[in-house]
């Protein structure tokens, strides 16, 4: 339901007192007002502190203060006020629901007695830490900045990057009691106008007290993911990465206290791609890329593959005879594998609640002690955690996050098929699996796109990093406005 709006009173004494009972002024320690005269007239300065930067605001107060001195013009004091405020975003304001907003964001409320409409100075200093390089995006050369959970500064690392009149920015309020900023980012004549439409459309719709989570809530809110494991957005906390992407014609959206951006829309091949393929020459980009893509096969297909030539050997030539259990085992080794990979998840859980300097004794502990000894009292045979340790090395290997855990939910669901059926299990559950890909659609876009639908020079672009020299279109997936990235 929408809030009546209260325009403000001329009369500061009820400014003071509904600003006290809405946001409890003189109860919250951090929400203050400072009162001063000038020509006469009272002036009221509300302001929260912690958002807002001090030494601007004493700035103010001393170009205020000094109105008294240089100036006797009574009935100009509107006009005076204003411009003495010196700095550069000054706005009006005619109703105290805006104000509020204002003020809970951090910047300042300027009223003034007999007038019945004020001024919005942004002073905003939001507490945060400096841009640095962010963990799961490293690469060997490259820049070292990244997002941070201020939205004024990713704003900035992006214009930095991408100094074109026609880039956008364009921020909305959501949440009914958080207000979170959320902008949308785009390029105005490459993104596709439908597109921005669609992004901007869901996003105003959002219904809900907070935004407590940050993006991954609007995520939640934009595809209509369910329980699909597949992510169906990408994120990422490089600046670069995400200037890149504006360029291609994709729409980011930056989320107020989150480090990371969502890009969208994105496909399945989106998520196998990183940084550092950029970063090198495109044999090396190509090569690091064929490295990873083998290990996202292996995350995938390699355990479904060893539990069926367990099961039946006859598959193999002799000469790979050696590749089945060389030992018996009472445990059957579906259940082995199920074991082994559940307890690198809680390796990886624990390795994340640990800190840092007991993390390391910790692995050391779980590959020397647990590891070493479930083999020798006969609850593991040797070759699962071989494949189980390879399987895991190709999980941590995708670039997505996200990615890497549905991954692992289909290897386990492969796995578990193949025990059940054989070969049966392995020929339906991977076809099933790949059917189930390509229903998936990520905002009207098909999630295995361009191997379904068959592209066949932009599958080649997925397959062999090409130079940025040799690549001039733009991705045909997001519907450019404009095909061309170079200037002819």
């Amino acid at each position: 339901m929408t809030e009546k709006k209260v325009p403000i009173f001329a009369n500061l004494a009820d400014n003071e007192a509904y600003l006290k009972e809405k946001i409890g002024i003189g109860t919250s320690f951090d929400l203050g007002i400072r009162k001063v005269y000038i020509l006469k007239k009272e002036v009221h300065i509300y302001y929260c502190n912690g958002l807002c930067d001090t030494q601007y605001l004493i700035e103010l107060l001393k170009q205020i203060v000094q109105i008294n001195d240089r100036e006797r013009q009574t009935a100009q004091a509107k006009q005076i006020l204003e411009n003495r405020l010196v700095h550069q975003q000054v706005s009006s304001v005619d109703n105290l629901n805006e104000a509020i907003d204002k003020l809970l964001s951090g910047l300042i409320v300027i009223l003034l007695e007999g007038e019945t409409s004020g001024f919005i100075v942004d002073v905003r200093s939001y507490p945060g830490r400096q841009p640095q390089e962010p963990d799961t995006e490293k690469v060997v050369r490259g820049a070292r900045d990244g997002y941070v959970e201020n939205i004024i500064v990713n704003t900035a690392l992006t214009r930095r990057r991408i100094r074109d009149e026609r880039l956008r920015f364009e921020i909305i309020q959501v949440g009914e009691r958080s207000k979170t900023d959320v902008c949308i980012a785009y390029i105005k004549d490459v993104a596709d106008p439908g597109l921005v439409e669609l992004v901007k459309k869901e996003i105003q719709q959002i219904k809900i007290d907070g935004l407590t989570m940050g993006d991954k809530t609007i995520e939640e809110f934009l595809v209509k993911q369910g329980y699909n494991p597949y992510p169906l957005v990408r994120y990422t906390e490089r600046p670069d990465v995400a200037a890149t992407h504006l360029l291609e014609g994709h729409v980011i959206i930056m989320v107020d206290t989150s480090p990371s951006v969502i890009i969208t829309p994105t496909t399945f091949f989106h998520h196998v791609q990183h940084a550092e393929e950029y970063r090198q020459n495109p044999a090396v980009g190509t090569f690091v890329r064929w490295v990873r893509f083998l290990g996202i096969l292996a995350s995938l297909f390699l355990l479904p593959l060893w539990v069926l030539f367990v099961l039946d050997p006859s598959l193999l030539p002799e000469k790979l005879s050696y590749i089945g259990p060389n030992k018996h085992t009472n445990i059957p080794v579906i259940v082995q594998i199920f074991i082994a990979d559940f307890g690198i998840e809680f390796l990886r859980m624990a390795a994340i609640h640990t800190p840092t300097p007991l993390s390391t004794a910790m692995g050391l502990i779980a590959a020397v002690l647990i590891g070493q000894i479930a083999i020798d009292v006969g609850l593991f045979v040797p070759e699962v955690i071989l494949y189980v340790a390879v399987a895991a090395i190709g999980s941590f290997a995708t670039p997505s996050y996200e990615l890497s855990i549905a991954n692992k939910i289909a290897r386990l669901a492969l796995a578990l098929a193949v025990a059940v059926f054989k070969v049966p299990g392995l020929v339906i559950g991977t076809t099933v699996y790949l059917i189930w890909l390509v229903r998936i659609r990520s905002l009207n876009t098909p999630y295995l796109w361009p191997f379904i639908p068959f592209d066949p020079a932009a599958f080649l672009q997925i397959l062999v990093r090409r130079s940025v020299a040799g690549t001039t279109v733009r991705p045909s997936i997001v519907h450019p406005q404009n095909q061309q990235k170079q200037p002819t």
